[in-house]
């Protein structure tokens, strides 16, 4: 008798990396959780349906599901996913992640940036970002952790 795998049918190229990267959600039907988003009818699901995405940022506590919707968003509307964070990488990555985004964009690929924590870029990063988001090289989609205090 055959044993079956709870990851049976997922990508094999996958096979090194964690549990929680090789089970994440790959499109709209695999996620939980944001229906008044994503549910059939709602505002994002219509925008992904119609591949008119828009820049946008995902705000909420860790594992709620930010990296995963854009990386949905990016596999449903065939985009190149990128992520990115903005605390550990500078106006160096910035710039090449750009040039590759702006290269794709010529050739008909879109980009889809993650940029993780991005309330924490520097006024050099934001001027070094903004005029790729501003002609359409790349679609931003962020993430802010709501901010503690302690």
């Amino acid at each position: 008798m055959k044993q079956m795998s709870l990851i049976e049918g997922r990508d094999p190229t996958a096979a090194g990396q964690p549990l929680a990267s090789r089970m994440r959600p790959r499109d709209l039907s695999e996620f939980v959780g944001q229906e008044h988003l994503v549910g059939e009818g709602k505002i994002l699901r219509q925008m992904i349906e119609r591949d008119q995405i828009p820049s946008m940022i995902l705000w909420g506590p860790p594992g709620v599901g930010k990296t995963t919707l854009a990386n949905v968003v990016a596999n449903a509307t065939r985009a190149e996913f990128v992520n990115f964070s903005a605390v550990t990488s500078g106006i160096k990555e910035i710039k090449e992640i750009m040039a590759r985004a702006e290269k794709g964009r010529q050739l008909g690929v879109r980009t889809v940036l993650f940029v993780d924590e991005i309330h924490r870029f520097n006024k050099a990063q934001q001027d070094a970002f903004l005029p790729f988001v501003e002609q359409g090289s790349i679609i931003s989609s962020s993430r802010a952790s709501p901010r503690t205090t302690s």
